[in-house]
């Protein structure tokens, strides 16, 4: 394994010692670096129908036919998919087709997606030639009244004419007028 030589100063130079290379290496109780568990995506191939509700906080891709609500943290919708039913997800990509309402943080259309019914979202990209028949409305914040709302919406109080000053055959006509927020005289 190692040559040596019988004269000392004709020392042939060896490999390291197996003791020296294993003090380089880790050893291998120390701890390794904690990494979160990296999560694979389920999977509906495109040769599945599955009737009924899917929910969870993964990713799903579908590329078969899905007959029922879909609640995930992300869902990918294939070219060959068919999805009936409400789709509520952080984020959607649609290339295949869609008939029923989505709500999600992020929603995509690609050219190829197909996609009936309302689209609720915070961000929303559609590609030419995407076909999308529905209505879209992005997320807002509730929002907080503002002096003018709030004074439209007070209650009205109507003053008592009636008093020894005026008696009640000699009183003015009062006349309330309510103001709404969507109309206006």
């Amino acid at each position: 394994m190692f040559s040596r030589s019988t004269n000392n100063n004709n020392a042939k130079t060896a490999a390291p010692a197996p003791a020296a290379r294993r003090a380089e290496a880790p050893a291998p109780h120390a701890a390794a670096p904690a990494r979160a568990p990296q999560r694979v995506a389920s999977v509906l191939a495109a040769d599945l129908v599955f009737e009924g509700t899917v929910h969870g906080e993964g990713e799903l891709m579908v590329d078969g036919a899905i007959k029922g609500d879909i609640n995930v943290g992300r869902l990918i919708i294939g070219e060959h998919a068919h999805i009936e039913g409400t789709i509520r997800c952080g984020a959607v990509e649609v290339r295949g087709r869609v008939v029923g309402n989505v709500e999600a943080q992020q929603v995509k259309l690609y050219e190829t997606a197909y996609v009936e019914g309302d689209i609720t979202h915070g961000q929303l990209s559609i590609d030419v030639g995407a076909y999308f028949q529905g209505r879209c409305q992005q997320f807002r914040a509730p929002a907080q009244p503002t002096a003018a709302v709030a004074a439209a919406h007070a209650p009205v109080v109507q003053p008592n004419f009636a008093s020894d000053a005026y008696p009640a055959s000699d009183a003015p006509a009062a006349q309330v007028i309510e103001l709404d927020a969507t109309h206006r005289q």
